[in-house]
């Protein structure tokens, strides 16, 4: 008698747990679970390495070749984003949709995000002062780019530097 009972409480959990996991299924393919509620913004975002064809000689010589010869990783594309996304957001989410390598890391002591590579571009891959910053409207935002709040009809430039900053009108303190 206990065995019983014992085996139809399993087959009602069992069956309680495929019914759950039917269900999350079922709202995840629906578009319901997860989908962003928040108004949407159109922003223009673009990715150059000219810098990096500029100095072609300093530049570690296994990189050379991932260099596109126009200079433009991505050139200046229309991105929908939703109000509140940072520039870190978009930039994951238009390198997401186009396929292109991006790595960064949190920084802990400024609670931030850091790009440390795009398209296999890294920093210090054409010298020590080499990296990537970011623009916004022209400027260079002195904030970390997950820190950045993106506007609607905002430009963002990512650029790789191979001079702190210098050689893209700008500085590694911000401009």
């Amino acid at each position: 008698m206990k065995s019983h009972t014992i085996i139809f409480r399993r087959l009602l959990a069992f069956a309680m747990s495929v019914l759950l996991c039917a269900g999350l299924l079922l709202l995840l393919l629906s578009g319901c679970a997860g989908q962003d509620t928040r108004p949407v913004c159109t922003c223009t975002v673009s990715i150059s390495c000219q810098t990096a064809l500029d100095n072609f000689d300093r530049c570690k010589e296994e990189k050379q070749a991932l260099l596109p010869e126009n200079g433009w990783i991505l050139q200046p594309t229309e991105v929908t984003c939703h109000e509140g996304d940072s520039a870190f957001d978009v930039l994951a989410q238009v390198c997401r949709e186009q396929k292109i390598q991006l790595e960064s890391s949190w920084t802990p002591l400024y609670d931030s995000a850091y790009i440390e590579g795009i398209n296999n571009l890294y920093e210090f891959d054409v010298g020590q002062g080499s990296g990537w910053m970011y623009q916004v409207n022209g400027r260079f935002p002195n904030c970390a780019c997950s820190d950045y709040t993106v506007q609607s009809e905002d430009v963002l430039c990512w650029v790789y530097t191979c001079d702190y900053g210098e050689d893209v009108g700008g500085s590694a303190a911000g401009d």
